[in-house]
C-alpha cells in the first residue's frame, strides 16, 4: 500500500497546490461568486456563505474519487 499511495498522493498536493496559487493569484474570479452564494453586507457586518461553491468543489471531489476507485 505504501508504494503506490505515495505518487497518488503527492499528486493529489500538487493539484491542491496549484488550484491554491490560482484562487491567491485570481485567477479563479468565478469562484465564491456563483449564483447561490449568499452574500449579506451589512454597515458593519458581513456575511457570506459560498453554499453553490462548496458543493461544486464536493462534486468535483466526489468525482476524482470516484474515478480512482474504478
Amino acid at each position: 500500500m505504501g508504494r503506490e499511495l505515495g505518487p497518488v498522493l503527492v499528486g493529489i498536493g500538487v493539484v491542491v497546490v496549484v488550484i491554491g496559487l490560482l484562487a491567491w493569484s485570481g485567477g479563479l474570479p468565478w469562484f465564491g461568486r456563483l449564483p447561490g452564494d449568499i452574500r449579506i453586507e451589512g454597515e458593519n457586518t458581513r456575511l457570506y456563505i459560498p453554499w453553490v461553491s462548496m458543493l461544486l468543489v464536493s462534486a468535483v471531489i466526489s468525482l476524482v474519487l470516484w474515478f480512482f476507485r474504478r
